[in-house]
């Protein structure tokens, strides 16, 4: 199965110059069975990084280019009268996939956004009453410019929540700018990318990576962590329950993919700006990611 995480991370390293915390990440999110946001600004390769690894994914990919006139049902389908048959139709949507892009999300409408509430927590969709699950596995890797305000709406708490941890990729070294220029005289496009791994192969590594052991002092760090911000003078909402579970599963996900079948608290530390910043409203407009790394340094190490 290593050879598989191995082969993955070279795939997206041929069109993601020099970002290999950035792919590490993903691959986290991707194999801890949660979703990812991409939050920087524009032109950086947020998009390419997501094309990337929907290419890398033997599975069905579908692109949602969010905009404000799209509509819920532009995403979870809806049921068409067919005069032939004399009732009515599901005709899916874009949310049927293995890979949804949901890409600059925040200029759907809250209304739209809230239509992926459903689906990235339960694996499923609601229209007219009737469920229906999405195809397994499924991950959302969606991005947005947390500069641009005009024409965007925030994304919800409860949106934000559902994202197993957020990244950014930042501007790249002069030598990898270099580098992207001459694989672009060199003709290397995203769409040469050949898929390297299978369905049964995400299934399978998220399985191996949920038998991680997670030892019981570590368990309480995080929990110590987490409980922290609820309590923090500096914060108005702290993590939820769900962090919680998202920090250990990606911690588990980190864990094997650096080649170990045990945990250390050095995961927990270098997911812990990942997975909690997003879910935090700081009072004052205090930034988020100040204050984790303060807890992280006032929190005991076990």
């Amino acid at each position: 199965m290593r050879e598989k995480i191995d082969a993955l991370t070279q795939n997206l390293a041929r069109t993601i110059v020099g970002k290999h915390q950035a792919i590490r990440l993903v691959i986290v999110a991707l194999l801890g069975g949660g979703h990812a946001l991409l939050e920087d600004v524009p032109g950086v390769g947020k998009t390419l990084l997501a094309k990337s690894l929907a290419r890398s994914v033997d599975g069905k990919f579908q692109r949602l280019q969010c905009t404000p006139d799209l509509l819920p049902t532009d995403i979870t389908g809806t049921n068409i009268w067919n005069p032939k048959s004399g009732e009515f139709t599901f005709l899916p949507g874009p949310i049927f996939a293995n890979v949804l892009l949901a890409d600059e999300i925040n200029r759907a409408t809250p209304r739209t956004q809230s239509a992926l509430l459903e689906v990235m927590e339960e694996r499923q969709v609601t229209v007219d009453g009737v469920s229906r699950p999405v195809p397994q596995p499924f991950f959302v890797i969606a991005t947005q410019n947390p500069i641009e305000y005009q024409g965007t709406f925030p994304l919800p708490e409860a949106q934000m929540d559902r994202f197993m941890l957020s990244l950014s990729l930042g501007y790249p070294s002069e030598s990898e700018e270099m580098q992207m220029l001459q694989n672009l005289q060199a003709g290397l496009q995203v769409n040469d990318l050949q898929p390297c791994v299978t369905l049964e192969d995400i299934q399978k590594l998220r399985q191996a990576c949920s038998q991680v052991k997670v030892a019981t002092s570590l368990q309480e760090y995080i929990l110590e962590l987490v409980r922290t911000t609820r309590h923090d003078e500096e914060i108005t909402l702290g993590v939820s329950p769900r962090g919680t579970v998202a920090l250990q599963k990606a911690t588990q996900a980190l864990a094997f993919i650096l080649g170990r079948e045990y945990a250390l608290p050095d995961d927990i530390k270098f997911l812990a700006p990942h997975v909690l910043c997003h879910r935090l409203i700081p009072r004052g407009g205090r930034n988020a990611k100040t204050i984790v790394e303060r807890l992280l340094r006032s929190v005991p190490i076990p």
